[in-house]
């Protein structure tokens, strides 16, 4: 069963969204179809027996794919280096995410840091597809 990537990317999109375990996809390898779960509850889609089923796979959260706050060091790493420690010490508080886009809007680094995190979950989701045998289209 081939499934569309950008359904992929939407489960993807939808289990990162806040906190990690708030949020839970399964997909049905054997119908390409996906589940939701949400705690908050307004979601709750997913049948019992997937729970434990050896046809249904979790799809990952950012975390799950070193797409957290290591991407952002990577990347302040990679274009603004002499920033590293500021940048690190954002992250040691609330807000950090508000912070850190702030200084990149300060920095003209915004639509560098989109480009980059983009490029980066696509690539990283795709190689997870890859490696739990999930066919892909697009």
């Amino acid at each position: 069963m081939k499934i569309k990537f950008e359904d992929i990317q939407e489960a993807f999109d939808f289990v990162s969204f806040g906190q990690y375990g708030d949020h839970i996809a399964l997909l049905d390898k054997s119908t390409g179809q996906i589940h939701w779960y949400s705690e908050s509850g307004d979601l709750d889609e997913i049948p019992e027996e997937m729970w434990e089923a050896d046809y249904a796979v979790n799809i990952p959260h950012k975390n799950d794919l070193g797409l957290g706050n290591q991407l952002v060091f990577d990347f302040v790493q990679r274009n603004s280096t002499d920033d590293y420690k500021y940048v690190r010490s954002i992250f040691s508080g609330p807000g950090a995410y508000a912070r850190y886009k702030d200084f990149l809007d300060s920095k003209s680094l915004l639509q560098s840091w989109y480009d980059f995190e983009k490029t980066a979950q696509e690539r990283a989701l795709r190689e997870w597809c890859e490696d739990n045998g999930i066919e892909l289209i697009g």
